[in-house]
């Protein structure tokens, strides 16, 4: 049971990247989704999650309307777009995957699984 997630880099202010999360090892679709970022010195905070119908998601308000959430469940991965891409975005991205539990609340964290982080810096 694994997610691998790769897409960062490094990118202009106003630019956009895609994340994506590979799971191998289990099904995705029976699974919610969510993206967490941590700065250094900061704590790490919630990006987006999604259940696993894809009927209920959550943004945290400094990405709503710049980030989206989607899935291909054929190929067994998740993403995160983001457009207009802001310094503040620089962080260590992680994907994670769990029980559609986790979108009862938009502070709940308790994903079963984790990826490792993939790096986004954007330069000003």
């Amino acid at each position: 049971v694994q997610l691998q997630a790769s897409g960062g880099g490094l990118v202009q202010a106003g630019g956009s990247l895609r994340l994506s999360c590979a799971a191998s090892g289990f099904g995705l679709e029976y699974y919610a989704i969510g993206w967490f970022r941590q700065a250094p010195g900061k704590e790490r905070e919630g990006v987006s999650k999604a259940n696993s119908s894809g009927g209920k998601t959550y943004y945290a308000d400094s990405v709503k309307g710049r980030f989206t959430v989607s899935r291909d469940n054929a190929k067994n991965t998740f993403y995160l777009q983001m457009n207009s891409l802001k310094p503040e975005d620089t962080a260590v991205y992680f994907c994670a995957a769990g029980g559609d539990l986790v979108l009862t609340d938009p502070n709940r964290d308790d994903f079963t699984c984790w990826g490792q982080g993939t790096q986004v810096t954007v330069s000003s």
